[in-house]
């Protein structure tokens, strides 16, 4: 039986999450708390996207997931995801439970954490007080943040300690499986000054199931003169509402990359804000969305400069096909006080169908004078002279077309951090074409 909203609001499952978790007090408070505002606040008002009638609030119970000891004993569609060495720095979460976890001994020996938000709220209780919720993403933020707050559950708490560098990447791979399942990970990563780390985050379905939610948060924490790369895949199947708010803060000297792929085939809700706050930090975006089908997306990705010389730029393109339809939406505010900052932005769309639609809006907000600001558009079809170009050389059309896409979108899938899993976007990609 499906859970309704009636039941949604019951309090009584939020503390049997919580005690699942063996949370502390204040973290079942704040579980409460969001509880409370979910049934009174609006949902988020979303450019030139009607969100009313999607579902945000009908799943199965939450149930208790059988571990793992290795990744071998996943479905072959995601052990295709999972392309950490040996399999170490690798989270799995399933539906609410953490289902595999391992940490390479060396890291851990570094001071690196990582583990679900359980385990860090037993073991790291101050550490993770101090972040969780507080500067990111809040509580009171809407409906679907507040929801999140209520029902999180496994998810991630990756800490690296300052000037200590991770080279390899970490991964978490989050797996929505059941007809009318859900989950909502909650991803928390500090980087302390002077660190580095990549971080990679899948979220993704076996090509039969039928889930119904993904209601996820990430919140990046990035010190001073520390390097943070993360990157995102989402591929959730056309049943699913799947819904990621990103937040991040960057102090000085800091760089932030992220990389952001939206390929599932449902109705989607990417959300992505970076908050420039120390001098001389920097951020770049690179983000794009495939839609198939009846696929509804809304991307949006904000950065706010708050102080000198800070520099960003978003790189965003999609590619809609069928009935699909997206919406991109670029923000870049520089704030008054922000001098010498830099913030560019660029948004390409294709539609390859006469049904498809996708729409791109460039936003500039700026508040000060001594800066440089830019944005380029474009909204269209596959330029016909590549096509030719391509079609003249013998290529059949079909084929020149998927071409002319995966260099469309390989400025952006190329900077993945892993060639397995690029490839592994370009087979999605294909079948996408093939569908």
């Amino acid at each position: 039986m499906s859970m309704d909203t009636q039941m949604l609001f019951d309090k009584k499952i939020v503390i049997e999450v919580s005690g699942k978790n063996g949370e502390a007090d204040w973290m079942l408070q704040n579980r409460l708390d969001a509880l409370k505002l979910a049934a009174q606040l609006p949902l988020p008002r979303l450019q030139k996207t009607n969100i009313s009638k999607w579902n945000f609030t009908k799943f199965e119970p939450f149930a208790e997931e059988v571990p793992i000891m290795s990744p071998d004993e996943l479905p072959a569609d995601l052990r295709e995801f999972v392309f950490v060495e040996d399999k170490r720095n690798l989270l799995v979460q399933k539906n609410a439970s953490v289902i595999y976890c391992n940490l390479d001994q060396s890291l851990s020996e570094q001071g690196v954490i990582f583990t679900d938000l359980g385990t860090a709220s037993q073991k790291h209780e101050s550490l993770l007080r101090k972040y969780f919720m507080t500067d990111g993403v809040r509580i009171d933020e809407h409906r679907l943040t507040a929801i999140h707050a209520a029902f999180q559950s496994g998810g991630v708490f990756l800490y690296v300690p300052g000037n200590v560098q991770v080279k390899i990447p970490l991964e978490g791979l989050f797996w929505l499986s059941g007809k009318g399942a859900a989950m909502f990970p909650h991803i928390l990563i500090v980087a302390e000054a002077g660190s580095r780390l990549d971080f990679v985050a899948n979220f993704v379905a076996c090509r039969d199931d039928l889930g119904a939610i993904n209601n996820s948060v990430m919140e990046v924490f990035v010190g001073a003169q520390a390097d943070v790369r993360i990157s995102t895949v989402n591929n959730l199947n056309s049943e699913a509402v799947d819904v990621v708010y990103r937040r991040a803060l960057v102090d000085r000297n800091g760089h932030l990359e992220w990389n952001i792929a939206d390929l599932s085939d449902g109705r989607i809700v990417s959300n992505n804000t970076s908050h420039l706050q120390g001098e001389s930090s920097n951020v770049d975006v690179r983000e794009f969305a495939l839609g198939t089908g009846d696929m509804k997306a809304n991307v949006t990705s904000s950065v706010y400069h708050l102080e000198r010389h800070t520099k960003s730029n978003i790189n965003a393109r999609s590619v809609m096909k069928d009935q699909a339809s997206g919406i991109i939406n670029s923000i870049t505010k520089i704030e008054k006080g922000a001098s010498k900052s830099d913030g560019q932005q660029s948004g390409k769309v294709l539609m390859l169908n006469p049904e498809a639609r996708g729409d791109v809006n460039p936003i500039l907000l700026i508040d000060e004078n001594d800066v440089m600001a830019g944005h380029a558009a474009s909204v269209g079809k596959v330029d016909p002279l590549q096509l030719y170009y391509l079609m003249s050389r013998g290529i059949h059309r079909s084929e020149a077309e998927k071409l002319i896409i995966h260099g469309f979108l390989d400025a952006i899938i190329s900077k993945i951090p892993s060639n397995a899993l690029c490839e592994r976007i370009h087979h999605i990609i294909e079948r996408k074409f093939k569908s």
